[in-house]
């Protein structure tokens, strides 16, 4: 069910937007935040495996579709509590979706899978002002997905907001290309997804009001970039970040937008003289390499990698939550100017992220706006 904030939004009243969000720095008024609840370790399809640690690839085929281990769940889901308490005690409405048992099957004509969890709104659901878009996700595991905030999308869409649903993806065979393998460092740059019909994850996607920056992955590709391009129309921007990562994964552990003239970005990842001429006004700060300790962690149990501590929310243009463990971060932020929230998420890695993925603002007191003319 529905929790925390549910009546708060209802004692609001019908002139405030149920969802209103344009960008990632506005005032934070309303946020959904996943959950860990029957979380299973996703498929052993090759979308999956070319994007986490090869040694958990090799142990996902016996482990697929089985319960996460308590020892991994428990401690994430004491940080996932204080988070969610940190964020009520800002203020902020907190939406949950429903719990749901991720390790029963489900299928279609041409294939058949098991679930993975909910624990990353970000990936399935983009906002833009006033509209839900629920994303075609190249995860057959993830198929199902927003099935359990369809409560929350419903009762979105009673008070007013837009609710869309990108094309069903079909998912065969023909959307992978066959022997795809890891491009390596001096290697052309190659992805498993072919161009058969549109895909994306809403994560690899950043909001600057009338424009959206986003990196093709091996979840997203140039056919759902146009999708978006043209479902948004004229009014709106879509500039593609060019990653120099080899197995790209959605676009917030790369380029972070912190505030209008701040963008974070992963020395690792970009080459700043090649991002968009439309940038070149604004501060590009570099993000500091992760303490050691923490990233040898971060490549065993994230899915995103080391630079994990890039996977920041922001409150406003000034306050941001990040990882406590993370103090390079928490440095760098001070200097730029910002006011650092520390916050534990570092046990969340395993399942898909850290603030920015475990959360989905659908509400931020801002309008729209154009950074750029």
């Amino acid at each position: 069910m529905i929790e925390s904030g549910f009546s708060m939004a209802k004692a609001q009243g019908p002139d405030i937007p149920p969802v209103n969000s344009h960008n990632e720095w506005d005032p934070l008024e309303e946020v959904i935040v996943g959950r860990l609840d029957g979380a299973t370790i996703p498929s052993s399809h090759p979308v999956v495996s070319c994007n986490i640690p090869s040694w958990a690839a090799s142990l996902q085929a016996p482990a697929a579709g089985f319960k996460y281990p308590r020892r991994l769940v428990e401690p994430a889901q004491e940080e996932l509590d204080r988070f969610v308490t940190l964020l009520q005690s800002l203020g902020i409405t907190v939406t949950r979706p429903d719990a749901v048992d991720h390790g029963r099957r489900f299928g279609t004509p041409d294939w058949s899978s098991r679930g993975f969890c909910n624990t990353c709104p970000r990936d399935s659901m983009l906002v833009i002002g006033d509209e839900i878009i629920e994303t075609p996700m190249a995860w057959p595991c993830r198929y199902f997905e927003t099935h359990s905030y369809r409560g929350v999308l419903k009762d979105y869409f009673r008070r007013g907001a837009r609710w869309t649903a990108a094309p069903r993806p079909q998912l065969t065979d023909a959307l992978f290309e066959a022997d795809f393998r890891v491009p390596g460092a001096g290697d052309p740059m190659r992805y498993i997804l072919t161009e058969f019909e549109p895909v994306f994850d809403a994560a690899d996607f950043m909001r600057a009001g009338r424009d959206l920056f986003v990196t093709r992955s091996n979840v997203t590709n140039r056919m759902g970039i146009e999708w978006l391009r043209r479902h948004l129309g004229p009014g709106y921007r879509i500039h593609e970040i060019e990653s120099r990562c080899r197995t790209p994964m959605h676009i917030d552990t790369t380029f972070v937008l912190l505030a209008p003239g701040k963008v974070l970005v992963n020395p690792e990842y970009i080459d700043v003289d090649r991002l968009p001429d439309i940038l070149r006004s604004w501060d590009v700060l570099i993000a500091p390499e992760p303490d050691p300790i923490e990233e040898r962690l971060l490549k065993l149990t994230s899915m995103c990698g080391k630079w994990l501590s890039m996977n920041v929310l922001m409150i406003d243009d000034r306050r941001v939550i990040a990882e406590r463990h993370h103090t390079g971060m928490l440095r760098a932020l001070e200097r730029w100017g910002f006011e650092p929230i520390p916050c534990d998420l570092l046990h969340y890695a395993p399942f898909g992220g850290a603030f920015h993925c475990a959360t989905l603002d659908v509400r931020r007191r801002g309008t729209l706006e154009s950074y750029f003319d």
